[in-house]
This record gives structure tokens, sequence and C-alpha cells, in this order.
């Protein structure tokens, strides 16, 4: 089983990420589940959503106390929350940051990390760009699926269609093609650095 927690705050698609997430796993065959952790409920406020995907039924319904993959949609919260509980050096982070994670202030703490799952994207820029308003979960989810092999990007796009329609379903399909290619670049530069 492949777990995801997903950090942002209320009002950034949150839930909606997992949600999304969940259905590319499902239109893959694969099962999923996803639900929200709220402390407040509140616009602005940390909220933290769950995500797991397996070949077989999944039984579980606890919080994600123990992630494969960190998703973090608001940067700020990388100093105000404990974000990193529970990840294990062997676990992937994908950060919505225009900065790496050494000027984010976290390079030692992940200095025993595999580099190859350690990404940033400009999540935020990209929905801007692509959407209008600064959502960065779709767009993340492209990163996710250019760095992960739990998804597919075009599952990503037909998870996406199935949750908006229209010029906001196509906005954050564009935000996530060019995520998924900035992720790809970034890690093709990395290899022949």
């Amino acid at each position: 089983m492949f777990q995801v927690r997903i950090h942002g705050r209320g009002g950034q698609g949150v839930v909606s990420a997992a949600e999304m997430l969940s259905v590319a796993a499902f239109l893959e065959g694969k099962h999923a589940q996803a639900f929200p952790s709220f402390g407040s409920e509140r616009m602005g406020a940390p909220v933290m959503a769950f995500c797991r995907i397996s070949d077989r039924e999944i039984r579980l319904r606890e919080p994600v106390m123990s992630p494969d993959a960190l998703i973090i949609q608001d940067p700020t919260l990388l100093h105000q929350v404990d974000l990193f509980s529970g990840v294990t050096d062997e676990g992937l982070i994908l950060i919505n940051s225009t900065r790496g994670f050494g000027e984010l202030g976290i390079g030692e703490f992940v200095e025993g990390f595999h580099p190859d799952l350690l990404c940033t994207v400009p999540a935020t820029e990209l929905a801007l760009k692509h959407v209008g308003r600064p959502v960065p979960n779709a767009a993340l989810l492209g990163g996710f699926a250019a760095v992960c092999e739990q998804v597919k990007l075009e599952s990503v796009f037909a998870a996406i269609r199935e949750k908006f329609s229209g010029k906001v379903a196509e906005g954050n399909v564009a935000a996530a093609r060019e995520a998924y290619d900035f992720v790809k670049a970034e890690r093709q530069e990395a290899l022949h650095a």
C-alpha cells in the first residue's frame, strides 16, 4: 500500500487533491481512498488530507502516520507544523515552491534522503497562469505523476476533468501538464549535472 499525506491551508484544494489522486488511481484499476483531517475549518488554517493506493482492498481507516509521500501545498507551513512526522529518508517529498530545499531551510533535514525523491514545483504560479487562481492542487498532482509511478499523468487529467468542467478543468489540466514537464526537466537536468 502506498500512502500519501497532503498538507496545505484551507481554501488551497488540499481535500480535492487527495480526492483527485484517489480517483486517478481508481481509474487505473487500483483500490484507493481519500479523506481529510481538519483542525480548524476556517480559510487559511492548516489542513491535512490523506490518500491510500493499493492493489488490494484497503481496510485501514486511520490517518496516514507514516507516509510514503508528502505533498506540501503551502511552504509557509514548513516551520509552523510538523509536516515531516513519520516520513523516512525513502519518502517522496514534493513542495509547492520556486525555491530549493536548502533555501526553504530544510536542507539539513533532507540530507540523507534520496535526491530523486525531493522535488519542488512552482505550482501556485502555474495555477495562476492557467486557472487564474492560486490553487496549486492540480499542478502538484502533475508533479507527483512525474516523480512517482503510482498514477499516470493521463489518469490525473481524467480525475481533474471528473472533478471540474469547462475552462476550470482545462486550466487545471494545463497546469498539471506543465508541472509534470517541469519536474521531468528538473530530473533530467539533475542527471546530467
